[in-house]
């Protein structure tokens, strides 16, 4: 299996062992799941039915991001405990992503569930000198550690753009340098708050994956991913924090999805131009909404479509019209859906491989079962 690594910048050899630890960063649950978190998590389902298919056994791991600026900020509008509002987005989002057929993952930890591993994370860089306190909080310091940005490859004026864009807040005072970024931070008086070494407060983004990573899967985790956006500055952060304190290679392998927008833009929670899912699946059979996805490279950004959906039902019924054997008496499906998914998870390439075998008379049950679809 050949995948795209974006710290290496090329499709390169995915090659672990016997045992695979993946983690995808979940969802921050403060409204319904869209068509962009869709995208994202599909591509990791088919990675791991490939590696199960391969004969690998998989823990994959997608946390919950129940604490940040986001989810307490939605839950202040709407006049909700942000607990509250996590436990009914996350019941939702699990329910929509079932009915995609998405295989659960083996652990989804949320972030308050990590508040000690947390608390000995930012103990330890501080005593590694690797952060620093100020301002009632605690940052990390980047210029301890020299290899900033090689996940990313940003300049720092691109890492400074992007910094701004996510939260990052490079004009805060309290840093040395504008890219430091926050461990642990005063909590509102509003907002959830837990004691420390350091004073009463709530983690950082970054502090929260790195801390889950490692609790759920060891110091090193063989691939790693989401979304591209991220890229910087949160996997570039989650690198420099746990590198700085294991001394360990933090993730192998990168793996990073494409964006999916609407009217010209990204879809995002924060834009509005969302897609929901539920909604979606309120008139089409879910693996119509599954193949309209996968219809496109999961490395690609690509613009929604509501034509999608009938060509995916398309598809759909040319598949189920193609004759049905006993199992196994036809490999040839699953032996070019195989060989596709190993080239860098070409999964529309095997779409349309099993077009022209279904048009030529051939079962393609099995090929695609190794996409998550039921005929």
């Amino acid at each position: 299996m050949r995948l795209y690594d974006t710290a290496r910048q090329g499709v390169v050899p995915f090659e672990p062992g016997p045992h695979v630890s993946m983690y995808t960063c979940g969802i921050t649950p403060y409204d319904s799941a869209h068509l962009g978190h869709a995208a994202v998590y599909l591509v990791y389902d088919v990675l791991k039915r490939r590696l199960l298919d391969i004969g690998h056994t998989v823990r994959c791991v997608r946390n919950v991001t129940d604490v940040d600026d986001d989810i307490l900020r939605k839950a202040r509008e709407l006049g909700v405990h942000y607990l509250d509002l996590a436990a009914e987005e996350m019941a939702r989002f699990d329910a929509d992503m079932s009915a995609l057929g998405l295989l659960a993952p083996e652990a989804e930890p949320r972030a308050t569930s990590a508040i000690p591993d947390i608390l000995a994370l930012v103990g330890a860089a501080l005593e590694t000198g690797h952060a620093y306190r100020s301002g009632g909080g605690v940052y990390f310091d980047v210029t301890t550690f020299p290899g900033f940005g090689k996940v990313s490859h940003c300049s720092e004026a691109e890492m400074l753009v992007l910094a701004a864009e996510h939260g990052g807040n490079p004009d805060d005072p309290a840093k040395r340098h504008p890219l430091d970024f926050v461990l642990w931070q005063p909590s509102l008086p509003d907002e959830p708050s837990w004691e420390s070494r350091w004073g009463p407060g709530r983690p950082g983004w970054h502090i929260e994956c790195s801390a889950l990573a490692m609790r759920e899967l060891g110091p090193t985790v063989d691939l790693h991913g989401g979304g591209r956006d991220l890229v910087f500055p949160h996997h570039e952060c989650e690198t420099a924090q746990s590198e700085a304190v294991t001394g360990r290679q933090f993730v192998r392998h990168w793996l990073h999805g494409g964006l999916v927008g609407l009217g010209g833009r990204k879809m995002s929670k924060s834009l509005g131009n969302l897609v929901f899912v539920g909604d979606l699946l309120k008139d089409w059979e879910p693996a119509v909404i599954r193949l309209a996805v996968l219809a496109h490279h999961y490395r690609t950004d690509w613009e929604w479509q509501d034509a999608a959906l009938p060509a995916a039902a398309h598809r759909l019924d040319r598949w189920r019209g193609a004759p049905r054997g006993s199992a196994g008496t036809d490999t040839r499906a699953l032996g070019t859906v195989r060989a596709h998914l190993d080239d860098d998870l070409d999964v529309p390439g095997a779409l349309v491989a099993l077009d022209e075998l279904a048009g030529d008379g051939v079962e393609v049950e099995a090929g695609a079962a190794l996409l998550g679809v039921v005929l």
